[in-house]
């Protein structure tokens, strides 16, 4: 299957999306390179040592094929990027049954955020308007939730936006966090407190900060982010209810 072409002169038709030459009936293959075998070894580098360890040639070393043998599939690390994040996409459990519009919504934020800690990278490199087929099934799955509850498409497409995007702000610290702690030598939430004690401690003193020093003395879930996810979570969806009368 060709890369991606460059429309020619006077041609005023887009050139087709990856997505769409994909699903277009396959040549009699060459070679066992599949989308799916080029995925997954561009995913297993990007979760060991970050996206921008994923090159077209290091893809073509870890696949044990001549260096340009992937651009059948895709033209270049742009296209890459988009077939990995829709593979990890694709792993979602969408099918799971659940009750009710919250509990759909509340499953799907949790199964994205346990999506994006278990590759990083997907933070940056999933954008909202990276349109591919398992991206798309996403808000397909929470908009049929919450059909039938008297929500306008404006509506419903700022429910979905609004939960996702506590989701990917929350996950986003928790990312940035961790990354801290390695580059750090940290090994746990009480040294990075101790790392970043000299800082605060000057912070504190000033006495402009009364709130956040009592957060620092009294709070006991520091160390919990699952419990701060999910107690965030019900916040949001609790806002939501109340607010359409759901």
């Amino acid at each position: 299957m060709p890369a991606q072409q460059a429309p020619a002169a006077g041609d005023d038709k887009p050139p087709a999306s990856l997505w769409e030459r994909l699903a277009r009936p396959a040549p009699a293959p060459r070679t066992t390179l599949t989308p799916h075998r080029i995925a997954e070894a561009a995913v297993a580098v990007a979760d060991a040592e970050g996206l921008d360890a994923v090159t077209m040639r290091r893809l073509a070393a870890e696949l044990g094929v001549a260096p340009m043998a992937a651009y059948r599939y895709v033209s270049g690390k742009d296209e890459l990027i988009e077939l990995m994040v829709d593979s990890v996409y694709g792993r979602l459990p969408l099918d799971a049954p659940a009750e009710g519009w919250r509990e759909t919504m509340r499953a799907l934020a949790v199964h994205l955020r346990a999506m994006h800690l278990a590759h990083p990278w997907t933070v940056r490199a999933a954008t909202p308007f990276a349109l591919s087929p398992h991206q798309l099934a996403v808000p397909e799955h929470a908009f049929t939730a919450l059909a039938d509850h008297g929500l306008d498409a404006d509506t419903t497409m700022a429910v979905f936006r609004t939960v996702t995007g506590y989701v990917h702000g929350s996950v986003s610290t928790e990312i940035a966090l961790e990354a801290l702690r390695r580059e750090r030598g940290w090994s746990d939430g009480d040294q990075i407190r101790a790392g970043l004690a000299p800082r605060m401690s000057w912070l504190m003193a000033t006495g402009r900060y009364p709130g956040y020093e009592r957060y620092l003395h009294e709070a006991t879930r520091k160390d919990d982010p699952d419990w701060q996810f999910e107690t965030g979570l019900d916040c949001v969806l609790d806002g939501i209810a109340t607010h359409f009368a759901l």
